[in-house]
């Protein structure tokens, strides 16, 4: 049977689902399949999952894919998993990261914030390795999670025998490979990928040296590129769950966002040209480069950890999709346009750009959003910046409503904008955006965040690049291509390109200058407000 007639699966865990898709060697969807995930969330810190319930929703998506696409499983040539860079803790038994009467929920989500507390210490050190996460590392990061189970729930962290990224926990239960690959541990846990080593004198200043002391037994010993076969393929037991056949390949995976980024960036030719901005629950900017550049407040540079042999810097907001949502809820047209939206079969956002007039963003010309909601990543990396809305009044109708949501996207671009800006300025500009995630499928979402930005927006062929991005790590482990850079122009292109357009860009570079006039505002103040907070404390205290 030719190579190029078999199939590829890809597999995504995002935030609340499970998916899975199968793909021809050209990139075509043949089938897709869903299953929902739950998450514990009490408050706007706490995010917690069980690994169990993820890899059932993993294997039901799994069949329900095949079943559509109507293939035979026994032509599938590899599978690709990416998923979240949540934290998974592994035990003999389970062994639950909260409340220790859920042992179930073992996952703490890449959203949680438990371990701000923990990254600024971490970050009051001053390591060198933070040099490779933009200077400061973030709480939604695996050491500052390690770090607050080890501090807060030892027995907890003692007991472990693994902790994964998300993506290599669903790895290795497909094929009992405990290899981690270079993407998930280099982003997101300090992995030094361009020397080959993690830095054991980091985790000892950390207050982490005993993973150290093992010999880094626990967070992984092998690290492998994303692709590289993993293992002697899929057992014979994640077979059976996922009804597929054992020993199919399985490659070494992708953080999500890195996954979109795969699946979209070498579309137009050369990837380095090209931001990935992958849209979803959060966001992510995912920018390759020949040489390392060092931006401050950007993840990375990290090397190999998105397309082979090139260096990637990671930026975004931590809340994206999730921050429109959560803006919507605070009009008071909300429940009354959802029901709208739920009669049409349409998300709310999805109904408010449909209801939107050409002229929308003329309309809230005056109504700003600095969407912040859980922080700014980049290029800050401020976990305590909170959001801002200006020009708000006390019109509570429908049209208010389509403004307030133009104007979140708009803010969505400014800080787009904002980020792309900080790269160029050190060392990492691009020309294009290729945009994927769910939130981002609508035209006139592209249509903003092209007219925002005043770059082009490629919007993929791929009705879902991340799924198509997993695929093309099966399609390199299956031996359908020979590695990765062969795999993304072959198995991507652009539908369309949205413009920016000409007529709207002093309009946008004024609210452009209004986001970031806001912007510092929120952040001076906030500085004034903690200086009088610490002298009312130390003279209560004093």
């Amino acid at each position: 049977m030719a190579l190029m007639d078999r199939y590829l699966i890809g597999i995504d865990v995002g935030t609340g689902s499970a998916r899975a898709g199968v793909f021809d060697a050209t990139g075509a969807a043949l089938g897709t399949g869903k299953c929902d995930i739950a998450m514990h969330r009490p408050d706007g810190v706490i995010a917690e999952q069980s690994s169990a319930q993820v890899w059932d929703a993993v294997c039901a998506a799994t069949r329900a894919a095949v079943a559509q696409a109507g293939i035979d499983p026994a032509r599938v040539a590899g599978i690709g998993f990416d998923a979240t860079c949540s934290l998974v803790v592994v035990g003999d038994t389970p062994l639950g990261v909260g409340d220790p009467a859920h042992p179930d929920r073992d996952i703490i989500v890449w959203m949680d914030h438990r371990a701000v507390d923990q990254a600024a210490r971490i970050n009051a050190g001053g390591h060198d390795v933070l040099r490779y996460v933009g200077g400061r590392i973030s709480p939604e990061m695996e050491t500052p999670k390690l770090l607050w189970l080890r501090e807060n729930r030892p027995q907890v962290f003692d007991a472990a025998r693994h902790f994964f990224d998300l993506t290599d926990f669903l790895t290795w239960k497909a094929t009992d490979s405990t290899a981690r690959s270079t993407c998930t541990v280099t982003c997101k846990w300090t992995y030094l990928a361009h020397e080959g080593r993690w830095d054991g004198d980091y985790f000892r200043a950390i207050g982490l040296g005993v993973l150290a002391d093992e010999g880094f037994a626990r967070i992984g010993t092998q690290v492998v590129p994303p692709a590289t076969p993993l293992g002697a393929g899929l057992t014979a037991d994640a077979a059976r769950a996922m009804g597929l056949r054992p020993g199919i390949a399985v490659g070494a995976g992708l953080i999500d966002a890195h996954a979109g980024g795969v699946g979209t960036v070498a579309a137009m030719g050369d990837p380095v040209d090209t931001v990935g901005y992958v849209f979803g629950t959060s966001s992510c900017t995912m920018t390759t480069t020949r040489d390392p550049a060092f931006v401050p407040g950007v993840w990375g540079p990290y090397f190999s950890a998105m397309v082979p042999g090139m260096w990637l810097n990671e930026g975004g907001q931590s809340v994206a999709g999730a921050a429109i949502d959560h803006l919507l809820r605070l009009h008071p047209a909300h429940d009354q346009a959802t029901d709208a939206a739920r009669a049409q079969g349409r998300s709310l956002p999805e109904w408010l750009a449909d209801q939107a007039a050409p002229d929308a963003v003329r309309q809230a010309a005056h109504l700003h959003v600095v969407p912040e909601f859980l922080g700014n990543r980049a290029p800050f990396a401020d976990p305590h910046a909170r959001a801002i809305v200006s020009g708000q009044g006390m019109d509570t109708d429908l049209a208010s409503l389509i403004s307030l949501y133009v104007a979140g996207v708009c803010g969505l671009g400014y800080g787009l904008r904002q980020i792309i800006a900080t790269q160029a300025a050190h060392g990492a500009p691009v020309a294009r955006i290729a945009i994927s995630g769910g939130a981002g499928r609508h035209p006139l979402i592209r249509q903003l965040l092209a007219d925002a930005t005043g770059l082009p927006v490629d919007a993929a062929a791929a009705d879902e690049p991340v799924l198509l991005g997993a695929a093309m790590l099966g399609a390199v482990a299956g031996g359908v291509f020979p590695d990765l850079a062969s795999a993304m122009p072959a198995m991507s292109r652009v539908l369309t390109t949205h413009h920016p357009d000409p007529d709207s860009q002093r309009l946008h570079a004024a609210r452009h200058r209004a986001f970031l006039t806001l912007q510092a505002t929120a952040r001076d103040l906030r500085g004034d407000i903690d200086a009088a907070l610490r002298g009312d404390h130390d003279a209560l205290h004093g």
